[in-house]
């Protein structure tokens, strides 16, 4: 989705700073959201190859065109699949603790990529295969060379037993599908005020997350945001947005930023509340290790 840019003179633009809208996203992920955008971009011009397919396809017999079609459908469904490979790479690449996906989707599209080059290569007319299959191999290799493969194992953190990181992992996965399910119902209510909003909310909820990540113990406290929370606030962004959509009711949109307000002030406190944890529990430590040397008489100067 393309960013939207607003200012003090922007149509929707607000003059004044929102003292609780949280932090602003960091560098890091500012430019990680550009360049997936960037290679999205990219990934779509794939679209196109296909094209000269379909005008070929009309100018041949039934079986001619039939197999053009087929090689055609292959090539878009591959590109669509690549997408979606793409996209569970970045959201696996950002967090701390991932399962694999549970399909290897670039795997896939490089597969079906070769078989659409075999297709289109492939004349019924003719009945070697030696050529056609030598160009389907080389596009699924090449496909493999350019977008790389899916990940292939799962990324934990280590000195965390596997069941604690496999609690975390499927809290974040419902928290993240929570996330997607507001980001995805504002956009009904089509109000980009309100969808820039949400957007800081989930990067306030996600910064929880990435926090829970770093450190499992934390998972019974943040617990109750992660998942009571968040399915909270997912039902009634989806219950505004229908709402909104219909009748542009100022009350309505009052209360909804009120309640984003109020749980991005929860959110962000008690993740600033597990960072000191963390903290003092790393004091801690370092004090026991600090005893433990001196009792073993090496002297730390």
């Amino acid at each position: 989705m393309a960013q939207r840019y607003g200012g003090k003179f922007s149509p929707d633009g607000n003059s004044g700073a929102n003292p609780q809208t949280g932090p602003a996203p960091t560098g890091r992920t500012v430019t990680s959201a550009a360049a997936r955008k960037r290679g999205a971009a990219r990934v779509n011009l794939l679209y196109l190859a296909p094209v000269p397919l379909l005008f070929r396809a009309f100018g041949q017999d039934a079986i001619g065109m039939a197999v053009d079609l087929a090689a055609a459908a292959v090539l878009v469904f591959g590109v669509f699949t690549l997408s979606e490979g793409l996209k569970a790479e970045a959201a696996f690449e950002e967090r701390k603790v991932a399962r694999r996906p549970a399909l290897p989707r670039k795997i896939i599209a490089a597969a079906l990529a070769g078989l659409g080059v075999f297709l289109a290569a492939f004349s019924p007319h003719d009945s070697s295969l030696f050529q056609p299959l030598v160009y389907g191999v080389i596009a699924l290799v090449l496909h493999l060379a350019a977008f790389g493969l899916d990940p292939l194992a799962d990324k934990n953190v280590e000195g965390v037993d596997q069941f604690q990181q496999d609690r975390v992992a499927r809290v974040v996965d419902e928290a993240e599908d929570q996330l997607d399910r507001m980001g995805a119902a504002i956009l009904r209510a089509g109000d980009r005020q309100l969808e820039r909003r949400v957007e800081t909310f989930q990067a306030t909820a996600r910064h929880m997350c990435r926090t829970v990540e770093e450190d499992p113990r934390d998972l019974t406290a943040a617990r109750k945001f992660l998942v009571v929370y968040l399915q909270g606030a997912a039902e009634a962004t989806v219950k505004f947005a229908d709402l909104y959509a219909r009748r542009r009711d100022p009350e309505a949109r009052a209360g909804y930023t009120a309640l984003l307000d109020d749980l991005e002030r929860n959110f962000t406190a008690k993740t600033e509340t597990l960072m000191e944890s963390d903290r003092s529990a790393l004091d801690v430590e370092i004090e026991v290790l600090r005893d433990r040397l001196k009792r073993e008489g090496v002297r730390m100067d």
